[in-house]
């Protein structure tokens, strides 16, 4: 059984999806990112950086594994599936999971930041430099999803990482105007079932920003936890 701590960020939800996808059974530990669950002694004996998500494998002598990219390796190893054994086709998956883990992630990380979090004045230099780069790095995958039906040759658990992202690019301020293939990429994604399940561990936040309230109470969440 696979204990998952998690709580509704794209970082979590890639190994809420993938667990969803490869149809691993879990358990679900909400972290409370406001109460600063994730800073806590007993979260820190599994994960020393203080960052969810964070899976623990029972059936292998409780291994905690943290690092979400990590997570869908471990996970897709464990079910074999939607990571190939063949080296050129495993390559092309890790590229892709990599591009996200280093630059999709991180760039929307940030651009949400000083987007949406910052406390005080906005810094419109450093809105400007995330949301811009996030855009490039969307046209990478446009580059890519224009004639491919995956980011692979295959389904895998690169879609998954980089979906978990790319679907909050209104969140993050990023257009993904004209970009046809990438938009008919994260349709077809978020038509899975596995992936609409995944997105609602613990809750989905696109759901969340639907209302003006909730997406008060996110800025606000957002800033206080940027700070600490």
């Amino acid at each position: 059984m696979i204990e998952l701590y998690t709580s509704p960020t794209p970082n979590g939800y890639k190994t809420s999806v993938a667990l969803e996808e490869l149809e691993i059974p879990y358990n679900v530990h909400v972290v409370n990112l406001m109460n600063g669950d994730q800073k806590k002694k007993d979260f820190l004996k599994l994960n020393p950086n203080g960052r969810i998500p964070v899976i623990v494998d029972t059936d292998s002598d409780n291994l905690a594994i943290m690092e979400s990219g990590a997570q869908l390796i471990y996970l897709a190893e464990k079910a074999g599936k939607l990571l190939p054994t063949e080296p050129v086709a495993r390559s092309k998956v890790i590229q892709w999971l990599m591009f996200q883990m280093g630059g999709i992630g991180p760039m929307m990380g940030q651009a949400n930041v000083f987007f949406r979090y910052w406390p005080g004045e906005k810094i419109q230099p450093a809105i400007d430099r995330y949301q811009n780069e996030g855009r490039r790095l969307f046209e990478v995958l446009e580059t890519r999803l224009k004639d491919h039906e995956f980011l692979a040759d295959d389904f895998s658990i690169a879609d998954i990482a980089n979906w978990c992202w790319v679907r909050i690019h209104k969140w993050s301020g990023i257009s993904v105007d004209g970009l046809d293939g990438l938009q008919r990429w994260m349709s077809m994604m978020e038509n899975r079932p596995a992936c609409k399940k995944g997105v609602s561990v613990p809750i989905d936040i696109i759901e969340m920003m639907k209302s003006r309230k909730n997406e008060t109470d996110m800025k606000e969440t957002g800033s206080s936890i940027i700070q600490k």
